[in-house]
């Protein structure tokens, strides 16, 4: 019933040594609300869960899991900023200080003319710091792939990560709850042949 050939282990269930675990114990559930709800009991009965993934955002998850609010919006701020100051710089640089241009008579430091370029220098050093920072954030960083993890994960089932690495861990009793609550496929790196219940 547990299960896993992507921990690297090469142990089946028949001759897995007591100790404590390997790697992180892994549920995956069908619908948002099986997750939450296994989620909800762990931490309940004194395990902690690592990570949720799933297709879309679960904001209960955030809280369940202790997250903070995201800084992501400081960094868009500030990159923003830095393109406002950069755009608006760089054209007062240009046309006031270093060629002066008299065109029908206009101002040369017109702040409406600036607006375009500064619009979209803002936007985009905006938009490209956000995408790298929430990136190096998550952690998707090509050729790194969280460990254990089954295709179809965030395309159309959720899965949980128990967090094996907490003092007093407790195996078989996460793997109990887990079974009551319903998850349908758990894997494990005590062994290494995946079953599935058919409950997702």
């Amino acid at each position: 019933m547990v299960a896993d050939d992507a921990f690297g282990t090469a142990a089946t269930s028949g001759s897995a040594e007591a100790g404590p675990p390997e790697g992180p114990l892994v549920a995956y559930f069908a619908d948002a609300q099986g997750v939450l709800t296994a989620a909800r009991e762990l931490i309940r009965n004194g395990i902690g869960v690592a990570e949720i993934y799933g297709p879309y955002p679960l904001h209960e998850a955030d809280h369940l899991l202790g997250r903070r609010r995201s800084r992501l919006p400081w960094v868009t701020l500030a990159a923003g900023a830095c393109g406002t100051a950069m755009a608006l710089g760089l054209q007062f640089y240009t046309n006031v200080l270093h060629w002066p241009m008299n065109v029908g008579g206009k101002p040369a430091n017109s702040l409406l003319a600036f607006i375009p370029i500064t619009f979209e220098l803002t936007v985009l050093l905006g938009g490209v710091a956000t995408a790298g920072a929430f990136l190096a954030a998550s952690r998707l960083i090509p050729r790194l792939r969280p460990p254990g993890l089954l295709d179809g994960v965030t395309d159309d089932r959720f899965a949980l990560v128990v967090d094996h690495l907490a003092p007093g861990f407790d195996e078989k009793e996460a793997q109990r709850i887990l079974d009551a609550v319903g998850g349908g496929e758990i894997r494990s790196p005590k062994t290494s042949e995946a079953t599935f219940e058919g409950k997702v």
